[in-house]
Order: structure tokens, then sequence, then C-alpha cells
């Protein structure tokens, strides 16, 4: 344990954060499942709804930092990629 004020302060810190990132991916990954399970059952507008909502939640993901802006554009390809081979 720290025994610095600013180190200890930085620890707090570090959890909060962690806890943070862990729900976002959580919540991320929660979404791509989704949208691959409406891609499976190959109703089309269901997919583009659920591939919006799991963009979305990804673009903000990318705002906090969370993913790395290259990674979660390849994710949104694999995905407009997936919808597109319905047709």
């Amino acid at each position: 344990m720290p025994n610095i004020k600013s180190a200890k302060k930085r620890v707090i810190i570090t959890k909060k954060k962690t806890i943070r990132n862990q729900m976002v991916k959580s919540a991320i990954r929660t979404a791509l499942k989704k949208a691959d399970a409406a891609i499976v059952a190959g109703d089309k507008a269901v997919a583009q709804a659920a591939i919006s909502y799991a963009s979305k939640k990804m673009d903000q993901a990318v705002a906090k930092g969370v993913f790395h802006k290259n990674t979660i554009s390849r994710k949104k390809s694999s995905l407009a990629k997936k919808v597109n081979a319905m047709a």
C-alpha cells in the first residue's frame, strides 16, 4: 500500500477507472452479441437497429478512451460486412 497521499489518490482513481472501463466493455460485448444474434436470425431491420446501437456504444467508448479508434473501426466494419452479406 502506498504511503504518500497522491499515490493513495491514484490507487482510488485507478480502481474507479477500471470499473468504468469494465462496464463499458461489457456493454459493448452485449451489444455485439445482440447484433450477431440478429444477423444469424436473418432479420435485416432488427440487425440494422442492433448495429446502430452497437456503433453508438463503441463510439462512446472511443471518446472515453476505453478502446483505440482503429479497434472500433475494425469491429464496425466487420458488422457492416455481415449485414451487407445478408442481402
